[in-house]
């Protein structure tokens, strides 16, 4: 067995670092020698102080070398060690300059007076009470991480992952870890329970203790919730926790009435079957499903006149003449407590919307739009002439030190709203849902509308299919596709795809072609040319002010992986969109950052990949500011700052965020995106292969939703076969949810 040696010395040279991760290749000097040293030493930087344990190996393609299994910091004592330290990049802000003004004052008393006495740091020049300020809280997060971090390493937890705990628990993290490991599946995002299980194993938690099978159960349902499910039938939870937690199923069924007892879950009974909840999830589609009862069943703020004679004044003053159906649309939204407008693009239900707006506004009754993304709100506003909000927005919701949030407006703080409408509905979830109706006032309209056909929403639920398939609220289809709309093929062929047709592709001067390639290759290639070329030179003035691919054509894809995946085309893309520029010194013009396997460079293309509802942005036009940034958001990558560790990325073409680089697992280039990642927008140009995918995924539905995120123009590239084979399969993925069997008693009750 190797002999585990310690040193003390400094960092000469990174040969390799990931700031990641931590892994570090550096050449290490003690005062009369040196060696290669090679391990996880997280904030490792030339210059460093540090002490070092492990064994020296012999490693086949590189020699001797010294594997680190432990590393920490050593506060350096002389002047230049000290100079050295402030400059590596540790304490954000401090440069080469900096670090020696503020040696040249205080010599080898510079850490004392940093910790003690940082209001002195105000005596070298440059440095006001902010910077000082910032210099001293930044030397004792480091102080404290370097600590956390010291004591996380023998548990296998990464520096980057040490990064995010200490974010979130602060100078508790290690405590909180060593207390319930498990907690961090829930709190801390990118830790999944296989991470937090071998943790716990570390620390010698048994495999069938009562605590680790609580835990696996209550992760198996929060992982199903993210595949879209409320519930789980108890077998089926039964099965995959057993598999999760390699114990036999009846141990799990042991734990799970005392887990109900405790109220970590809930068990109900659905049409016959034993059904488990999370107890979230439980009282939430309860919830919704008992005040969509209450607000259906209240008396309404009347409205100034019949029904028939509005909708013939408004017809007047607008010009805008509305079908037999729409009208009984209009006619079932204002009498009915809730109602539901759903159909396809072209089919009206923006004009039903304004007519709606107009005629509750003329009777003095204040109405509130909203959507679930920016995005959709900001289309909204755009075609409706109607201001429209975030439904998060809209709620208020407000994020908290204690590292919650929750929604400022609710049933102790209603809306002062007399008729509230939803867009985009086929988008919102149920916990979304239950803060919509908890803040609207009984006797206040609530009118949703939506495409059904669309894939439905990211977050556990089905909540717009599940009204509509209740019965229980009074829901108008529709089908007809308006002249103008008619003129487009997207639209035409949209409803193709959704009534099981084969789309009508290059009909002369339309806007939905397929160029039909073979291969992957040929696709790829195509859509790099498209993207690059093709599109921007033919369609030069399709957007005022000119087309701008990286801004204005976005490639969708069904999956991620692969050659068509868009974690690879996206590499592609941004090599032809957005390359790399040197100037005449050989010297990059944009900054970059890696993270893992991404690359970020300034004027990239991302979006956010999960609710964020703590991150902070400010708005440079009208200067207001806020918080949250949601899963869907799509942004371009403004400033990449090494020297303070920060990514500064635009949204809306107005909202400011900064990242820290430590936040960048949320972000990931959006050059090419999935269908299920594009709902609730619309692009002037979607291209999207057709290729050979998954049979979940090559899916009438997907490719439906697909189509109808192209405003102008759509560009399908591959097969035809395959093409019409995703019509053919219409297949519906099912999710376990029990909003519609709620509402469903509540009509036989009320009927």
């Amino acid at each position: 067995m190797a002999e585990i040696m310690e040193y003390e010395g400094v960092i000469a040279e990174i040969i390799f670092h990931n700031k990641e991760n931590g892994y570090t290749v550096a050449v290490f000097e003690l005062e009369e020698d040196a060696f290669t040293i090679v391990g996880t030493m997280p904030g490792a930087a030339a210059g460093k102080s540090c002490r070092i344990q492990g064994e020296f190996i012999d490693d086949p393609r590189y020699g001797e070398q010294f594997k680190v299994s432990a590393y920490e910091d050593v506060m350096p004592s002389t002047k230049e060690g000290i100079k050295d330290f402030l400059s590596s990049g540790t304490i954000k802000g401090v440069g080469k300059k900096t670090a020696a003004a503020i040696v040249a004052k205080f010599g080898e008393d510079t850490f004392d007076i940093i910790e003690k006495h940082p209001e002195r740091l105000c005596e070298v020049s440059g440095i006001g009470e902010k910077v000082a300020g910032r210099i001293a809280e930044a030397f004792a997060v480091h102080r404290e991480f370097a600590r956390v971090s010291m004591t996380l390493q023998q548990y296998g937890i990464t520096a980057s992952q040490t990064m995010k705990l200490y974010a979130v628990y602060g100078a508790d993290t290690v405590e909180t870890v060593l207390e319930n490991p498990y907690r961090l599946t829930e709190d801390v995002f990118g830790i999944g329970f296989k991470k937090a299980d071998s943790i716990a194993a570390k620390i010698g938690i048994e495999p069938d203790d009562a605590f680790r099978i609580r835990s696996g159960i209550k992760f198996t349902l929060s992982w199903f919730a993210g595949e879209g499910n409320t519930y789980l039938p108890e077998d089926v939870l039964c099965e995959k926790a057993g598999i999760l937690l390699e114990q036999p199923r009846e141990l799990i069924a042991s734990h799970l009435e005392q887990m109900a007892f405790f109220g970590d879950v809930h068990i109900d009974i659905i049409e016959g079957q034993r059904v488990v909840y999370l107890a979230a999830f439980y009282m939430a589609e309860q919830n919704v499903a008992g005040k969509i009862r209450v607000l259906v069943n209240s008396d309404l703020k009347p409205i100034m006149g019949q029904p028939e004679t509005l909708i013939e004044r408004t017809e007047a003053s607008t010009g805008i003449k509305l079908s037999e159906q729409q009208k009984k649309a209009v006619m079932n939204c204002l009498g009915e407590g809730v109602s539901v407008i759903t159909g396809g693009p072209g089919t009206g239900k923006t004009t039903i919307i304004n007519t709606i707006i107009n005629i509750l506004e003329d009777s003095g009754l204040k109405t509130a739009i909203a959507a679930p993304t920016g995005r959709a709100a900001k289309r909204i506003t755009e075609t409706s002439g109607h201001p429209a909000s975030t439904i998060h927005r809209l709620l208020e919701y407000t994020f908290f030190d204690s590292g919650r949030g929750d929604f400022g407006r609710n049933a102790d703080n209603p809306l002062e709203y007399d008729a509230v409408v939803v867009d985009e509905a086929s988008m919102i979830d149920l916990m979304l849902m239950n803060g919509l109706v908890n803040a609207i006032l009984p006797g206040s309209r609530f009118i949703i509308v939506g495409d059904d056909d669309q894939l439905p929403s990211v977050g556990a639920g089905n909540v717009l299919r599940d009204i509509i398939s209740s019965e229980y609220v009074h829901c108008t289809k529709l089908k007809e596709i308006f002249r103008q709309a008619g003129e487009s093929m997207i639209v035409v062929n949209a409803h193709r795809i959704n009534r099981g047709e084969y789309p009508d592709c290059n009909a002369k001067d339309k806007d939905f072609f397929l160029l039909r390639r073979k291969t992957e290759k040929e696709m790829l290639e195509t859509i790099k040319e498209l993207c690059l070329t093709r599109l921007p030179e033919y369609y030069a003035d399709l957007v005022p002010g000119g087309l701008k691919p990286v801004r204005d054509i976005q490639v969708l894809t069904p999956v991620r992986k692969g050659t068509l995946g868009c974690i690879s085309m996206n590499k592609d893309l941004q090599q032809i969109l957005n390359p790399q520029v040197f100037d005449e010194f050989g010297e990059p013009e944009k900054a970059e950052k890696t993270y893992g396997d991404k690359l970020f460079r300034e004027g990239d293309k991302v979006m956010q990949i999960r609710n964020n509802y703590e991150l902070q942005w400010k708005n440079r036009e009208d200067f207001t500011d806020g918080e949250g940034i949601f899963n869907g958001d799509v942004g371009f990558v403004q400033t990449i700052d090494h020297e303070f560790g920060e990514m500064t990325v635009v949204f809306d073409d107005v909202r400011h965020v900064t990242y820290n680089f430590s936040q960048l697992d949320e972000l990931e280039l959006a050059y090419a995106v999935t269908v299920h990642k594009s709902q609730g927008s619309e692009f002037p140009i979607v291209v999207m292969p057709m290729s050979w995918f998954p049979p979940v995924l090559a899916t009438r539905n997907l490719l439906y939703t697909g189509v109808t995120r192209g405003k102008q123009i759509v560009v399908l590239v591959g097969s035809e076969d395959k093409m019409n084979g995703m019509v053919d399969n219409n297949r519906i993925s099912q999710r376990y949810s029990g909003l519609a069997w709620r509402l469903k008693k509540f009509f036989d009750i009320d009927n």
